[in-house]
């Protein structure tokens, strides 16, 4: 039972990356007919709080048990990312920003073993490694390198928050009192959305984009599709897809097998919009692939078996 739990939870892994992956390629056609990227994440996350909004009502008893959960994950896991992100590319290139945000499993693992004294697998180390040198040969990291230190700084703020999302997601699950996974991702589009309204000013937005054409590589595709992909698939599923995957996995397995949402992203990029991929590409995408690999590999160590010559320590008694 415990291997086909972690191999759908492997499953379930694989298609959030997947879903997630492919919110660029909906989004880049909207930004290019004109809509500011911040405004596109507004869309997002609103849209996405839109329809999640019939199951907050359903869970509405989580604000009550769960407060700080939810407005954890909706500042840090939702809005956090993306406006940390965007920050960070408009001071530095979009390949260096999107590295800087996907050092996210690296601190996982970093915040796993000194912040909450866990064991991390070395599976789950090593496949960390590789894969961020794998990321490094997918987005070029060598190409029009610029170090602005607050681009950087603002990098590395939405990998801290990248990382938290894959800690709240799989908060609460070893208690009695387990939140529901919708639950909190409803609550946590709301709370983003709010941050997001602040953040994004979308009453300056233009709206008549939304009612015409956005060229995907050739296609005239109509921008409401687009958006509808960018909020049902891209968000909506990919969130509620990505919390159960780390539910039944780990956080540190998830976390770099969520790496992969760059490559797919990549490779979705050269399919439907015509953005070639280069030899160090291919080659990065393969290590992104073996990390992953190597990383959900991992066990976690069997307790060790008592010994038989020490006394077991006398239980309480009632």
């Amino acid at each position: 039972m415990q291997a086909s739990g972690k191999n759908a939870g492997l499953g379930l892994a694989l298609v959030s990356a997947c879903a997630f992956g492919g919110s660029g390629v909906a989004a880049k056609p909207l930004i290019e007919a004109g809509l500011d990227p911040l405004h596109v994440v507004w869309l997002r996350v609103a849209g996405a709080a839109l329809v999640l909004s019939p199951l907050a009502w359903r869970h509405r008893d989580l604000v009550r048990r769960k407060p700080l959960l939810l407005a954890g994950f909706g500042l840090v896991a939702v809005a956090g990312v993306q406006a940390f992100y965007f920050a960070s590319l408009s001071r530095i290139p979009v390949g260096v920003a999107l590295l800087l945000e996907y050092l996210g499993p690296a601190l996982l693992l970093g915040w796993i073993r000194f912040v909450q004294r866990k064991p991390v697998t070395r599976a789950a180390a090593a496949g960390a490694a590789v894969a961020v040198a794998g990321l490094a040969c997918v987005v070029q990291i060598w190409s029009g390198l610029s170090l602005d230190p607050l681009g950087v700084l603002l990098g590395l703020a939405a990998a801290c928050c990248q990382a938290f999302y894959f800690v709240f997601a799989d908060q609460g699950t070893d208690g009695d009192d387990v939140p529901d996974p919708m639950g909190v991702i409803a609550y946590g589009m709301l709370v983003g959305a709010a941050v997001m309204t602040v953040l994004a000013r979308p009453w300056e937005m233009d709206w008549a984009v939304l009612g015409g054409d956005a060229l995907l590589g050739d296609t005239a595709v109509p921008a409401l599709a687009l958006l509808g992909w960018v909020v049902l698939v891209a968000t909506v599923f990919a969130y509620l897809t990505g919390v159960v995957s780390v539910r039944k996995l780990s956080p540190q397995v998830a976390g770099v097998v969520a790496c992969l949402e760059a490559v797919i992203a990549t490779v979705l990029a050269w399919v439907l919009l015509g953005e070639h991929l280069s030899t160090p590409q291919i080659v990065g995408g393969a290590l992104v692939l073996g990390g992953a690999f190597i990383a959900q590999s991992s066990r976690p160590a069997p307790p060790a078996a008592p010994d038989p010559a020490v006394p077991a320590p006398e239980t309480a008694r009632a």
